[in-house]
């Protein structure tokens, strides 16, 4: 399946094949922008809501859920107690872009935790439609392969399957929860104690703090002052900012890509398509 993306809308284009009333192949196009994706996920954000939340923001939170690594180190899931190590494991899989490093957490999905647990709005919608584009422009594998199934039944209703390629869902069960003893700690050091659950994870009626701070003036936990004392910015994607364009994350570990296999490049309307590999 190839993959186009137009600029001056924002819309990705692809077509699939199908048979007609006659028993012949035919194309069928498709094409999605972050409009389809939000009212597709039903994730609740708008094109109004933020894509960076100061970082700040996000470490003074995870100091408060009980994180033990150093403030500029690497987030790693086996830093946390098991309740909030579970959170980070969900959102991780359900939402990262990669197809590995799912110990380490990316500040994007920092960002989505943050908010989650906060009760702060957040536009997911555009963040992970930001690297279904990036994944067309690197000429990776197509991330997101729910996701952009649950598009394509949506356009084409009678589009067959081939139960042999058909990725089924499974609801979480008790090995779900054993893959989190992947994620342990070194020998000479123990696991973080349990940390009771706060914010909106304790209150659903919860409402986030003013002026990007992370706790309320009332709140009577533990203080992160100390864990963020030498802290330094990083200049991370959604973190940072230089004449209005994005400065890319650098890469924490080796990326999965596919072979590079020669392709003609074909202009359609000013547009730059390459063929794409399918996932295997």
């Amino acid at each position: 399946m190839s993959l186009i993306l137009e600029e001056s809308t924002k819309t990705i284009h692809s077509a699939v094949q199908k048979k007609d009333e006659n028993n012949k192949v035919i194309d069928v196009e498709i094409k999605f922008n972050v409009g389809d994706l939000r009212r597709l996920m039903e994730l609740g954000d708008s094109d109004n809501d933020p894509t960076i939340v100061p970082e700040r923001l996000c470490k003074g939170l995870w100091f408060r859920m009980g994180f033990t690594g150093h403030v500029n180190g690497k987030y790693l899931k086996s830093l946390f107690c098991r309740p909030y190590k579970f959170l980070v494991h969900c959102v991780v899989h359900a939402l990262s872009y990669r197809k590995g490093a799912y110990d380490e957490t990316s500040d994007y999905i920092m960002n989505i935790i943050t908010c989650l647990v906060l009760n702060r709005p957040y536009n997911i919608s555009q963040v992970l439609f930001d690297h279904m584009v990036g994944n067309i422009i690197s000429e990776r594998y197509i991330m997101y392969p729910r996701f952009i199934q649950m598009m394509i039944d949506d356009q084409v209703t009678d589009l067959p399957k081939d139960p042999t390629d058909v990725m089924n869902l499974r609801n979480m069960k008790v090995d779900t929860f054993s893959r989190l003893d992947q994620y342990k700690l070194k020998k000479d050091e123990t696991e973080p104690r349990v940390k009771h659950m706060i914010c909106k994870i304790a209150n659903p009626r919860y409402v986030a703090p003013e002026n990007d701070a992370w706790r309320h003036d009332n709140s009577n936990s533990e203080d992160e002052t100390d864990s963020l004392r030498d802290m330094h910015e990083k200049k991370l994607r959604y973190w940072f900012m230089k004449d209005g364009k994005r400065k890319r994350t650098p890469k924490a570990s080796p990326t999965v890509t596919a072979p590079k296999v020669s392709t003609p490049k074909i202009v359609v309307k000013g547009i730059v398509e390459r063929a794409s590999h399918k996932r295997s």
